[in-house]
């Protein structure tokens, strides 16, 4: 498998965390219930976790970290690069289980991706890097993305083939962030499977189209638990910055399920979400 387009098939998710329902807080303000904040911890930490996966990724693959969002919408206008300057990549292949180390450092570094990182993330696994049944096992020392630190456990599996012939990665996270500046603590657990449904055959990226369905469950720095269940498949193409389609239920512990829905008008930035039968367009940041 390609490993520069099975990056791009994982990091893609990093845009996933960062869209969804942040901008919904003022349009659901005219609801009764218009509770965003596990939306929004759930997005944190969706954010974080799937950018480790397309670093380690990348360092697999180059033994650097110089990987930009897909097709080179940087958070902060540079193409082509997350972590520039900021990363040292450390690989061992000869010892057991085989090791990737990325380290950023004890000081803050400013990415290219816009964040600030700190610490290392830690990489195991045997065999050859991206092989089917191959797992990936990531822990942390001392990591901080923005002052928020990320700790737990996070599993990659690389699944091969399904019936269709497409390669699939199961994804499982079991973590805690501490928000920065006394913020609380997050927890964060999530099962995810992405299915390569369209262009992997190519040396192109912008021809690749993937699924991603899965659930997740936190509890949310104040302290109320809520679930994520994505009801229908969310469809991304990688020459598009945006989810195309698909939808996903949110719902916070002893409060109705409220559901984002990308719709199904293409490569656009438009949304909505539903609560209590009340639907309110959003537009993704």
């Amino acid at each position: 498998m390609n490993l520069k387009k099975l990056s791009l098939f994982i990091s893609a998710t990093l845009l996933l965390s960062s869209l969804y329902l942040v901008s919904c807080k003022k349009d659901a303000a005219s609801s009764k219930d218009s509770d965003v904040e596990s939306a929004e911890d759930n997005s944190l930490a969706e954010a974080h976790y799937n950018d480790v996966t397309t670093i380690i990724v990348q360092a697999a693959a180059s033994g650097s970290v110089t990987l930009g969002i897909a097709g080179g919408n940087s958070v902060n206008g540079t193409e082509g690069t997350l972590t520039g300057p900021c990363a040292t990549v450390s690989i061992d292949t000869v010892n057991s289980p085989h090791k990737i180390i990325i380290d950023f450092g004890i000081t803050n570094c400013m990415c290219q991706d816009g964040r600030n990182r700190r610490g290392k993330i830690i990489a195991s696994f045997a065999g050859k890097f991206g092989s089917p049944g191959m797992a990936v096992s990531v822990t942390f020392d001392g990591y901080f993305v923005n002052d928020n630190q990320i700790k737990g456990t996070k599993t990659d599996t690389y699944m091969g083939l399904n019936n269709a012939g497409h390669p699939v990665i199961n994804i499982s996270v079991d973590g805690q962030i501490v928000k920065a500046n006394g913020g609380g603590t997050i927890s964060w657990a999530s099962t995810r499977q992405r299915e390569w449904v369209a262009g992997f055959t190519t040396p192109e990226w912008n021809d690749d189209v993937y699924s991603i369905t899965g659930t997740a469950n936190g509890i949310k720095a104040s302290g109320q638990a809520y679930s994520i269940t994505i009801t229908k498949p969310l469809v991304r193409k990688m020459n598009c910055y945006w989810f195309e389609s698909g939808t996903l239920d949110v719902t916070p512990e002893g409060k109705a399920v409220r559901t984002l829905d990308y719709g199904s008008t293409g490569c656009d930035n438009n949304a909505t979400v539903t609560i209590l039968g009340y639907t309110f367009p959003i537009v993704l940041k």
